[in-house]
This record gives structure tokens, sequence and C-alpha cells, in this order.
């Protein structure tokens, strides 16, 4: 069989705090643990005089490297600085971030003595090429093809990131799919598993995804072996991260009231803090109180204070009350009643917090939450199993199971005065199709100009088209320019731009106005292509979005890669002579021991043939025995 076709594709839960990848192998999705026994690694980088460290290495020196640990990194993907700064994301982080000329937030790092320049995406690879580095050790063999989960929430340049950073770190992407989404082909698989079939019916189910940066709620339903979201909620800026933050702005302050000190402009002494937060946050799952307990927090004076798990909750309330409103409106929007709800799933670290499961238990009548899958690793074993079906290297638990997603944001373009007219409304079922109608805004328009009003909604086979194409007067041609968007707000210009294309040499038709089809396409990889035609000369145009605003281009990937490349030679190379270093001082410590044992062997020989002169000859024969037998046992551990 041909060496490609043995390579398994591995589905990695990216996350903003911890990330995992599994393998579907033996008729399941199998977690792949690190070297170390790990099943999930910290979505951290860092960098420092001699070497770059990724994963759980970089996170246990962030607190005396905290300028050059970088962590949070997902939520600045696709962002712009400006963006971060309004929220205030840009002053919790310790670590450096200034903007490029394009309003793109680049990471300022200190590396061998030297000032370097990150993107999120450079940054978010080197995670990824962790993730495939773990799995290609564990499979023992090359590992290409991924199934990579992010935030149902994610716009379009966001997405577009992720999947650049998957090509830096030799990926090929498969596909991305939403975080609730592969945990939900994860419990559909648990149930038939269970059970050895599906559930008779329509199941209902909410995944409710609470992770490190972010929330995502989904209502899905499950019969058979399909699943379908129904709609989809969340935050991109709401998960544990903000947890902590609320704990470190508290302590600060308990600390500076206490001690008249104040520690917030420290990022060494904060990062301390941090850490210490996050473990305390951890306890309180468990526990009804626990210390802080930080020796030489700022100089000579040591931090020691309590926390109560009511405390965290008061401190934390606007929050928790935000991620009920997500699962309210994730509900509304898919037209179903909470009582319809019929199995509620926890995932995502932060979903064991007591108080989130408690307003999540209140809000649906007492119902029993889901707690029989690991919320660390469900979305990892349903990313791997929706690459083994895409790969076509699923099993008969597989072979039938079908997957149907929707749009996250809505799409659609600008028309006049600056409106924004949906063509794809958020939450439609994907792949999906739709076209309209425009015009321009002035008749017998000449130069420019955006689409006007819909005037009709219209199948491309329409009498009424085909009669406006029939009677056309082209005499006057004008351009058109269609600006693409994608977002909520009902005016253009406060969504995304995702692209525009001129169209140009457009007919006028009986009303003495151009007649123009606009389709939106979008496919399962949620790849958009806008085409506009005119319906009186039949002339095309369109538009694939694949270059997103402030995405990086060809030449910056390219260059990208090649600093890949070359930062992971320099870790092979650093790997090698730790490796070699350590060889050689096992060596000489075994040498040195065995030349103590030795000396001690030889010493005691000595003293027994000092005593024994006039011992037998099967005597020091014997004696002769045992230092060769000494001797045989000691070389070979030199």
């Amino acid at each position: 069989m041909n060496r490609v076709h043995q390579q398994l594709p591995i589905g990695i839960d990216l996350g903003t705090s911890y990330s995992c990848v599994a393998v579907w192998r033996h008729r399941w999705a199998e977690i792949i643990p690190d070297e170390m026994g790990n099943r999930t690694t910290p979505t951290c980088v860092a960098f420092n005089g001699t070497e770059r460290l990724i994963g759980h290495a970089a996170k246990a020196q962030a607190s005396i490297n905290p300028t050059n640990t970088i962590f949070d990194v997902k939520r600045l993907l696709g962002r712009r600085f400006s963006d971060l700064s309004e929220r205030g994301h840009v002053k919790t982080l310790p670590f450096e971030i200034t903007a490029r000329s394009d309003d793109k937030p680049m990471i300022l790092i200190q590396y061998k003595g030297k000032e370097m320049e990150f993107a999120a995406e450079e940054l978010i690879s080197m995670i990824l090429m962790r993730m495939r580095s773990i799995a290609e050790s564990y499979l023992g063999s090359s590992v290409q093809n991924a199934v990579i989960s992010i935030p149902a929430k994610f716009n379009d340049r966001q997405r577009q990131a992720i999947r650049d950073a998957g090509h830096i770190a030799g990926l090929h992407v498969m596909r991305l799919i939403n975080e609730a989404s592969a945990a939900a082909i994860a419990y559909g698989l648990e149930k038939k598993g269970s059970s050895g079939s599906y559930s008779n019916g329509e199941k209902n189910v909410l995944v409710f995804d609470l992770g490190g940066g972010s929330l995502n709620v989904s209502l899905i339903a499950i019969e058979e072996s399909i699943v379908i979201v129904k709609a989809s909620a969340g935050d991109v800026y709401l998960g544990g991260e903000d947890f902590d933050q609320r704990l470190v702005d508290y302590f600060i302050h308990v600390f500076k009231t206490k001690h008249n000190k104040d520690i917030s402009g420290n990022q060494r002494k904060v990062t301390k803090l941090r850490a210490a937060c996050e473990r305390a946050k951890r306890a309180l799952s468990s526990a009804t109180q626990t210390t802080i307990e930080i020796d030489f927090l700022s100089n000579d004076t040591d931090f020691y204070a309590n926390i109560t798990r009511s405390k965290f909750e008061e401190l934390n309330n606007d929050l928790f009350t935000k991620c009920m409103e997500a699962v309210e409106k994730c509900l509304r929007e898919a037209h179903v009643d909470k009582n319809e709800v019929d199995e509620i799933v926890l995932v995502g670290g932060s979903s064991r917090i007591p108080k989130i499961q408690q307003l999540l238990q209140g809000f649906f009548n007492g119902k029993e939450l889901c707690k029989s899958m690991n919320p660390d690793e469900t979305v990892a074993c349903g990313a791997a199993a929706h690459a083994a079906i895409l790969s076509g290297q699923g099993n008969d638990q597989l072979e039938d199971f079908l997957l149907l997603d929707v749009t996250s944001l809505s799409l659609g373009l600008e028309t006049a005065g600056g409106a924004m007219k949906v063509m794809i409304p958020r939450n439609s079922a994907i792949p999906t199709k739709k076209e309209m109608l425009f015009s321009t805004h002035q008749s017998k328009q000449q130069g420019r100009g955006v689409c006007h009003e819909l005037i009709q909604t219209v199948d491309q086979d329409d009498t009424a088209v085909k009669n406006s194409s029939k009677n056309a007067d082209d005499s006057s041609p004008c351009r058109v320019s269609i600006q693409v968007y994608e977002g909520e707000k009902s005016k253009a210009w406060k969504n995304t731009l995702l692209g525009k294309f001129e169209f140009s040499a457009v007919s006028t038709g009986t009303n003495g106005r151009p007649n123009i089809m606009v389709t939106f396409d979008i496919d399962a990889n949620y790849a958009l292509t806008v085409s506009a035609k005119d319906m009186v000369t039949g002339v095309k145009s369109k538009l694939s979005i694949t270059n997103s605003k402030n995405r990086q281009n060809k030449e910056e990937i390219e260059k990208m890669v090649d600093r890949a490349q070359k930062h992971k030679a320099e870790d092979d190379k650093h790997a090698k002579n730790v490796e070699a270093k350590n060889a050689l001082e096992n060596t000489v410590y075994d040498m040195r021991n065995a030349m103590r044992e030795m000396d001690e062997g030889i010493e005691k020989a000595m003293n027994w043939l000092e005593s024994n002169q006039l011992a037998g000859a099967d005597e020091f024969e014997a004696k002769m025995e045992e230092l060769r037998r000494m001797w045989n046992r000691i070389m070979p551990k030199v």
C-alpha cells in the first residue's frame, strides 16, 4: 500500500489556553499524549536567550520571563490593533503588542539578544507544529492532514488566519470545524457506541462550550447518523482567561490595600499572581474556598490571602450572566423552546465551574447535565472523527455519519446609502446558494455606483427576468462596484469588508436601470464566492473570498514558512546539542561511579591479599574470578 494512503489525518482542538490532538483508530478517537504523558498542551510559546519553548516548557517559565512568553494569542487572530486597544485587551497582556501600518497587531519579543516581530498566525503555527510533532511521535509516521476546530463566531478573517497558520506549520487543513459541532459529533458517536445504534427519533442537544478564551453555544439536532446545527451563539471574548483576570484585578487591589504596594505595573509579579489565580479558580471547582500563597510577591513581602467560591462568583457574576444570555439567544434563533431540549452537553474546562452548571440546570428546570465526556478532550475527538470521514479512512462506525453546519455571521453587500443588504442570514445551513436581482441607484447611471435596493427575489429562470432581458435597451453601459460584507450591523461600513469587485459594461433594462443578478455561494468549507450577471447581455463577473483585508499576503506567508523551518532547524540543533551534552554528562558520571566502584573493589582485594599471603591456590583463583566478574559488570556501564 502506498505510504501516502497510510497516513492518518488528525483532529486538533486549538484552544485559547490549552490545545489537544486526537486521531481516529481502532473504531474510536484516541487522544494523543505527548512524550511526558500529558493529554493537553498549553497554547503558549516562549523565547529566551538560547531557545524557543512551546507548551508546558513555555508555561513553566512564564513568571521569570513574562515579556517573552506569549499566551492568549488566539484572541489576536484576524483582529485589528485598534479594536484590541479599544477593548483594553492589550493592557492585560505582559508582552508588547504594536500596530503595523495596516493596523494589524504584531507581537514584539527578545530572542537570542535580538528584537523580533511576529504575527499571531506565526505564533499559532508554532502550536500547530507542536501538535503535529506530538502526533507524529505517537503514530510513528508523517502527519500532513488535519481538521482544526475554531469558535463558531470566528469571522472570515479569523478563519483565513487559522488556515494560514496551518500552512506555515506544514499542515493541509482539510476543514475548519466549529468547536460545538465537533463536540456534537463526539457526543453522537458516544451514544451510538454505548448502544450499538443511534437513538430513535430526533434529539435536540444543546452544546455548551466554555473554554479558556471563548464561549460557544449551539443547538444541534441529532437523528440517526445526521447531525444538524440549528443555531449558534457565543462570545469570542468570554472564557476562563476572563475569570482569571477578574481574580488578578481583585488580588492586586487586596495586596495594595494590605501592604500599600501597587504591583500592577510589574509584569513579572502580575504573571506570578496570574498563575496563582488560575490554580485558585481550578481549586474552587471542587472546594468552597482556597488560598493564594506567593512568596516574595513584592521584594521581601509575601502574599497570603483566602478566596471563597462565593467571592469568585460575585467577581464574575456579570460574565456568568452573559453565558446564560448566549444560551437564550441560541434557543431563540433556533426557534426551540428550552423544554424541547433533550440533552445539555458540557464542553471546555470552564464548564466545570459549579455556578455555571447551577445556572444551566436552573434555566432548564433542573434537567441533569451530560458530564459523561471529558470536557477537555471532546472537541479534539470530534475533529478527529470528522477528519477520518473527510479522508475516507473511517470505518463502519463513521460511514453514514453526516454533519450539516450553519453560517455564524450574516453575509451581504452594500446598497445605496451604505445599508447592509443581507444575502445569507446567520445560522443558514451550509452549503447554500442565494440569488437576488439588483439595480443601480440612478437610472442610466454612468460611472461607478453601488447596488441599490432589491427589486425582487427571483430564480435565474424567472419569467420577469426573461421579459426584462428580452425587451432590454442596452444603450447605456455602466460600472457597478459590488462590496461584500460579513456581520450583523445595519450599516455596511460597521461590518467586516470581505472583498469587492467592479462589474463593468452593465446594460439597462426596460425600467431604465440595469438588472443585475447577484449570487452568493458558500460551500461546506465556508468558502464564499460572489458573482454578478447582467441579465441583458449575460456578462458575468465573480469574486472568491480568499484574501481578506488584514490577511497576510502570499509573500509574507512564504517568509513565515521559511522562518518556521529555520526555527525548527535551530530547535533541532539545540535539542541535538542538549542530547549530546546529556550523553557526555551521563558517561562521565557513569565512568566516575565505575572507577569509584573499581577502586573500592581493588582496595578490598589488596587488603585481602595482604591478610592472606599463605592462602591456597583455589582461594587466590576464586578472588581473581571475583575481580573479573566485577570488571565485566562495571565496564558495560561506561
